[in-house]
């Protein structure tokens, strides 16, 4: 049987022709409803007519449904590149330097060169996740650089180990950080050590970037479908869970490390801390307007957040991040001392006091970086001889001793601006300790009792 010459098949609006020693097609769309002329689709480099001929029906059908994609030889980090530009203004400056340090570090050097219209598919985004979670740390681990370089020249006889200006140099760091980092070494605060791959949040939160972007790019006209949309992301852990279960204190353990925090000059911070679990970008940004002490209220509205080491302000993180809080006798009168201390420091400094209003500032009015905060709360720790945890896990001790005093979980909901009370329960019900003691006591003292008479517990 003849083989069929597809190049001589009249299908309207459609031919295939040979170029030298490949195959191509044209197809005629129709006339462009602005300039009036007939708009074509022409592609080349097929084997055979066949070939050709097949591409040359898909092309006429995607184009007659208006799904026609022209051939582009556009890579997936150009296109990052061009929407990271266009998005830019429109959302939250850290929102902003968390998406574009993402693509960067992780999506750029591994699939940034990759076709965006051809490669970009389910199954490369599959194995990208996979390679994300075995081996794609990228980001520079200064920390744990200059800690193995301090611990090799630390004198043995002293103890005592090189400073600043070497490590700085030997690590080719700032001085700022070598400084940060020989303080907190030489406190016995060493860093974790990170293994190469990435935790399974790091790699959802480049699915989420991922899937933004590329939902983007079908609107604009660049890919037909969405890959991202269709990805397997891998499973949450709930191992980790379990390690965070024990990094809240006890009462006993944050009544004495505020003890001392109270001889602070930030004892009003510290008191809010406890007792509202404020967020840290939070207790850098409040207002001194926005606390009304005769009330007992204060309302939680602009943050103070950190943005490639700088500080500066911003609305809350969610629409639920701004929000009234009660205070309780206790928290009034410290933050009653706190304003005193600012009223005097104010009178002090007469007009260099700085005028942004903050209620957590330095002598001169000026806000406090978050960075500060931090620092500042694990120095008190160390001095309290507090077991250690976390500024944020404050916050998580504030609710879990919330809800072992029988909080409703949805005014706690409300107090920790969480966007839902979801958020709050699957956060702290399974820490909270407890509160089941009863129904523990009770259901086991009806089976002992049974085994005790040799009969079944009423039912």
């Amino acid at each position: 049987m003849a083989k069929k010459n597809f190049a001589d098949q009249p299908v309207p609006g459609i031919s295939v022709y040979q170029r030298g020693t490949t195959w191509s097609f044209r197809v005629t769309t129709g006339k462009d409803p602005l300039s009036g002329e007939r708009t074509r689709i022409n592609r080349g480099g097929f084997a055979d007519d066949e070939e050709a001929f097949t591409a040359a029906i898909k092309a006429k059908e995607k184009a007659e449904r208006g799904r026609y994609l022209p051939p582009s030889h556009r890579s997936l980090g150009d296109f990052l590149d061009e929407w990271l530009a266009s998005i830019e203004h429109s959302v939250k400056d850290s929102t902003f330097a968390s998406y574009e340090d993402n693509v960067r570090y992780y999506v750029q050097p591994v699939i940034g060169h990759r076709n965006l219209q051809r490669d970009v598919t389910v199954q490369m985004l599959n194995t990208f996740y996979r390679h994300l979670l075995t081996d794609g740390r990228r980001k520079a681990d200064n920390r744990s650089r200059m800690y193995e370089y301090w611990a090799a020249h630390k004198d043995k006889r002293s103890g005592k180990g090189p400073g600043p200006t070497e490590v700085a140099r030997a690590c080719d760091v700032s001085y700022h950080a070598a400084r940060k980092a020989v303080w907190l070494f030489g406190r016995g605060r060493i860093p974790t050590a990170h293994d190469p791959g990435l935790s399974t949040k790091s790699v959802r939160n480049v699915h989420q970037i991922l899937h933004a972007a590329l939902y983007d790019a079908v609107a604009w006209g660049y890919i037909e479908s969405n890959p991202a949309e269709y990805a397997s992301l891998p499973r949450q852990n709930r191992k980790t869970r379990k390690k965070r279960k024990q990094q809240t204190w006890t009462v006993d353990e944050l009544a004495a490390w505020l003890k001392l925090a109270l001889q602070d000059r930030f004892a009003g911070m510290w008191v809010l801390a406890a007792t509202t679990g404020m967020r840290r970008s939070e207790l850098a940004g409040v207002e001194r307007d926005d606390l009304d002490l005769d009330r007992g209220v204060l309302d939680i509205g602009p943050t103070r957040v950190v943005v490639r080491g700088r500080a500066q302000d911003e609305d809350g993180k969610s629409a639920a991040g701004e929000r009234g809080i009660s205070l309780d006798p206790f928290t009034v009168a410290m933050l009653r001392k706190h304003l005193t201390m600012l009223d005097e420091e104010r009178k002090a400094f007469g007009e260099a006091y700085d005028p942004r209003g903050k209620l957590m500032c330095w002598e001169t009015g000026k806000p406090l970086h978050p960075d500060t905060i931090t620092s500042r709360f694990n120095l008190l720790v160390d001095r309290a001889g507090a077991r250690r945890i976390r500024l944020h896990d404050v916050r998580h001790t504030y609710a879990t001793l919330a809800l072992d005093s029988g909080i409703d979980p949805k005014i706690l909901s409300d107090r920790v601006g969480h966007a839902n009370l979801n958020v709050t329960l699957g956060l702290y019900v399974h820490r909270s300790a407890g509160l089941d003691r009863d129904a523990a006591e009770t259901i086991g003292k009806a089976i002992t009792d049974a085994l005790d008479t040799g009969q079944e517990p009423d039912s």
